[in-house]
């Protein structure tokens, strides 16, 4: 082989492994490239998230819907026992007045109750993001690591983990992505807790004020009619709360919903069903124990 053949042939060996470096360059270029387009999406995304967090939705909140359930879910089952047990007495002014006692001071009662729930919520997400915005300025290493802990169940690649850490610890944001997505707290608006106390109580005073409708439309002395006419009503109401609470939940369509409201409603009529029962029994022998003692006494 002559010389100027061999050099003909190193010349486009030369020529080869140039090419293939340029080619790799090039691939390093667009991988990198890429990540930085998927790190961009991603911190977008975030954006997106917390803004969404922080918008208000044209929907009725989770929160109150889970608030008004639980108003009428005690309405509808408290006073009806009540009523129930003082229709033993036989006197409909003391139903209706104890009935109309009960539903305003429970309603009262309920209603402070989820006023302190929904303030010792605010307090405590004040106070979590008070220690979350201490520990990314004193504590960057323990952030960057919760970052990474977040990211590890999606399976990211390495590279781009460690640049969305990167960005992320750099970021404003940094406080409000570590309670959306470590934390899981959603931030209370300033009127949470005045419209929790006044859902829940006007849920329970709604809901215990439909089995004491029918007292209204009787004599004096007809609380036993009444009665009747409560336990149909309440039957209807639960069967109907029940059924709307559980599709709520699960859906409205499709046999397999249907049947877990009707399930749903089944249940929240037996246990009104105990409640007022129960409720009857204990005044029915309150009676019989006081009679025993008053003819003991006459005799």
């Amino acid at each position: 082989m002559s010389i100027t053949s061999t050099s003909g042939l190193m010349s486009n060996y030369s020529r080869l492994s140039d090419h293939r470096s340029s080619t790799d360059e090039e691939n390093e270029k667009d991988m990198h490239l890429r990540l930085q387009s998927d790190v961009e999406a991603g911190e977008s995304q975030i954006r997106r998230t917390v803004a969404a967090d922080k918008k208000p939705s044209r929907w009725i909140d989770g929160r109150t819907v889970s608030d008004a359930i639980i108003g009428l879910s005690d309405g509808m089952t408290v006073p009806f026992a009540l009523t129930a047990g003082l229709s033993a007495l036989g006197d409909t002014k003391v139903v209706v007045f104890g009935g109309m006692a009960e539903l305003i001071a429970g309603a009262i009662s309920m209603g402070l109750g989820g006023y302190l729930g929904a303030k010792s919520e605010e307090e405590s997400y004040k106070a979590t993001l008070k220690e979350t915005e201490t520990q990314t300025m004193t504590d960057p290493a323990s952030v960057s690591t919760t970052i990474e802990e977040i990211f590890e169940p999606y399976e990211l690649p390495a590279e781009l983990v460690s640049q969305l850490t990167s960005h992320l610890s750099a970021s404003p944001m940094l406080p409000s992505f570590l309670m959306n997505f470590h934390h899981t707290l959603p931030e209370p608006s300033g009127s949470r807790a005045v419209i929790c106390a006044l859902t829940i109580a006007l849920g329970y005073f709604i809901g215990g004020f439909v089995p004491l409708l029918p007292y209204f439309f009787v004599g004096p002395h007809d609380a036993f009619v009444a009665l009747r006419w409560s336990i149909a009503t309440m039957a209807v109401a639960l069967f109907l709360f029940g059924y709307g609470k559980t599709c709520f939940v699960s859906g409205w369509r499709g046999r397999r919903n249907v049947r877990k409201g009707v399930i749903g409603g089944f249940q929240m009529v037996l246990v009104g069903g105990v409640a007022a029962g129960s409720a009857m029994g204990l005044v029915k022998a309150f009676q019989l124990l006081a009679n025993g003692h008053e003819h003991a006494k006459h005799d």
